[in-house]
């Protein structure tokens, strides 16, 4: 029987990451790990795979325990490599020989075409790149499992693919997943860990039956905690009561028995939980208006390739002021191009067949924040840009989860969470009317895809998202487009696409 066992462990950076962690992963327990980003989710998983250190605490691994762990990036120096030789790399050097059929076998389990096996990773989608992460680690047969947000830049047949997988090869195995995508929690752990600086909590459920359970522990707790305050300010007013008595009296009992109630008193209130704040950062939206009716109107157009290449073709669709698109649709069908090609007529670049509003603000995020400048630092960007001036820049900066030491590296630096949080910040800046976010929540904590969401909602903004995202699109969408049969089609709901991308996923 396998386990991985963490007794007081802690980590420390400029903050208390968290502390006092007590848990054990044993055979058949998939773990969800949750936490805001910058949180030590990473830190954690390295440590337990004996590739890190925490500051304090032991970490225990079954005797001859293989622990898998699966980065979030493929290694710079193996980009150059295929997908067959990147997974090859991984074994030992003397079984690459002998040992090679066990990459196809590897291959063959995540439904790999044999063309794509044989071109390079750099030439490949995100999503491929992340299959061959999982792939390298899964071909040395390992023990347990460790997962670092192993759905990003996966499509949806992928991310079902993944579930399956996870579901069914390493279902009797340790498995520990850091992710941010709340439906593959569900779909794929029976435990959750919220890491937390001060008590975390570990609930043998899966993500959202534990977000209740943890819901009714904090809710405990705050109630604990104004009773515990209540009943020190108590005692310290019966201790001043009794310390004047005793002194107006000269009774030296009096005078002890309040230092007594004055000891307990601070003995509680030191006791006392401070209550957990998630401090992943503001998210925050605008919508500057717009009167009118129509924000986007679009007849009789192709979607094509930058080369010319027919994607699909769009009829007629009217965008109305306070429309919330969900574009769906298997990857390489043109989503991404659609955004950009309205992105475009939004800005001013002829666009036969697509008109926008004059009044139209627009507000665009692409997949990679492909607009932040990576040699520049947030701080240099964000005052540059929108003339903040240094003082309201720092603290908008430091509201979004940027703090002081962190705004003068350069934003190529900074970890995909943060890019993100930081575009989203300039997205904000820019005062927009009309959001196009293709995949905003890549690399965005649950908090701030909850916040996200509000935002949104709150300022009834226009939108057009696109996102594999499902509790997100499902939280946000009011009318839903499929790309299918090179044609956009307006549907009901998303639902009828999602259980087609799980069937192909089984």
């Amino acid at each position: 029987m396998g386990s991985i066992s963490l007794r007081n462990a802690g980590l420390v950076a400029t903050d208390t990451l968290f502390s006092n962690l007590n848990f054990v992963v044993s055979d058949g327990d998939r773990v969800g790990l949750v936490a805001g980003n910058g949180r030590g989710k990473t830190t954690l998983l390295r440590a337990m795979a004996g590739q890190g250190e925490l500051t304090s605490g032991d970490i225990v691994r079954s005797r001859g325990l293989q622990v898998g762990y699966v980065e979030q990036d493929m290694p710079p120096a193996s980009m150059s490599l295929t997908l067959y030789e990147a997974v090859l790399e991984a074994l030992p050097v003397a079984d690459r020989e002998t040992d090679s059929w066990r990459v196809d076998v590897v291959l063959d389990e995540f439904e790999t075409p044999d063309a794509m096996r044989h071109r390079p990773l750099n030439q490949l989608s995100g999503g491929w790149q992340r299959i061959a992460l999982i792939a390298r680690c899964w071909v040395l047969q390992p023990d347990a499992l460790l997962l670092d947000e192993p759905t990003n830049h996966l499509d949806l047949g992928k991310l079902y693919q993944l579930e399956n997988w996870l579901n069914q090869a390493a279902r009797n195995i340790p498995v520990v997943i850091a992710s941010h995508d709340r439906h593959f929690l569900d779909a794929t752990t029976n435990r959750t860990l919220f890491l937390r600086p001060d008590t975390s909590h570990y609930f043998a459920l899966p993500y959202s039956k534990a977000r209740i359970a943890l819901a009714e522990a904090d809710e405990f707790a705050e109630a604990k905690r104004e009773k515990d305050l209540k009943e020190v300010s108590r005692l310290r007013k019966q201790a001043a009561k009794l310390t004047n008595i005793g002194i107006n009296s000269g009774s030296d009992l009096l005078v002890v028995k309040s230092k007594y109630l004055r000891e307990r008193a601070e003995k509680i209130e030191t006791a006392v939980l401070s209550l957990h704040k998630e401090r992943s950062g503001e998210i925050r939206l605008g919508n500057s208006g717009a009167q009118a009716k129509v924000m986007v109107a679009i007849e009789n157009v192709d979607v094509t390739t930058p080369p010319g290449e027919k994607l699909f073709r769009i009829e007629k669709l009217h965008i109305f002021q306070g429309d919330r698109l969900v574009i769906l649709g298997r990857n390489g069908t043109g989503k991404s191009q659609f955004m950009g090609l309205v992105h475009r007529a939004m800005t001013g670049s002829e666009t036969p067949g697509v008109r926008a509003s004059p009044q139209v603000v627009p507000g665009y995020v692409d997949q990679a924040m492909s607009f932040l400048p990576n040699r520049r630092s947030p701080i240099d960007y964000i005052t540059g840009q929108f003339d903040k001036g240094d003082q309201r820049s720092m603290a908008l900066l430091a509201a979004a989860g940027f703090p002081l030491e962190k705004q003068d590296r350069r934003i190529a630096e900074l970890s995909f969470g943060q890019r993100a949080r930081l575009g989203l910040l300039a997205l904000r800046l820019l005062e927009p009317n009309f959001y196009l976010l293709d995949e905003p929540t890549n690399h965005v904590d649950i908090p701030g895809q909850e916040r996200l969401e509000d935002e949104i909602l709150a300022h009834g903004a226009t939108c057009i998202l696109v996102s594999h995202d499902r509790s997100f699109v499902r939280g946000l969408g009011s009318r839903f487009f499929l790309i299918e049969g090179k044609r956009l089609k307006e549907i009901d709901g998303p639902e009828p696409f999602f259980e087609a991308m799980a069937l192909e996923g089984n």
